[in-house]
């Protein structure tokens, strides 16, 4: 598999589960449960990975031009 589609994936993948664990927490607490203060941490993890694959995928465009500008 090409190494930008890997990327590609992996970055919807990870926003799915990003959404998944905020949605979880706004749920909690709508239903008045307030969750242990870790839990609050939980997105970080997914959102750290989404920054460096995002800004990869944002730098894509601009590397491929300046590549086919050299040949």
């Amino acid at each position: 598999m090409n190494w930008n589609i890997w990327i590609r994936q992996f970055h919807r993948w990870v926003s799915i589960l990003f959404t998944l664990v905020v949605m979880s927490i706004f749920i909690m607490l709508g239903l008045g449960k307030k969750p242990a203060e870790w839990v609050y941490l939980l997105p970080l993890a997914p959102l750290f990975l989404l920054t460096f694959t995002g800004l990869y995928m944002f730098a894509l465009p601009y590397v491929a031009r300046r590549r086919a500008g050299r040949g």
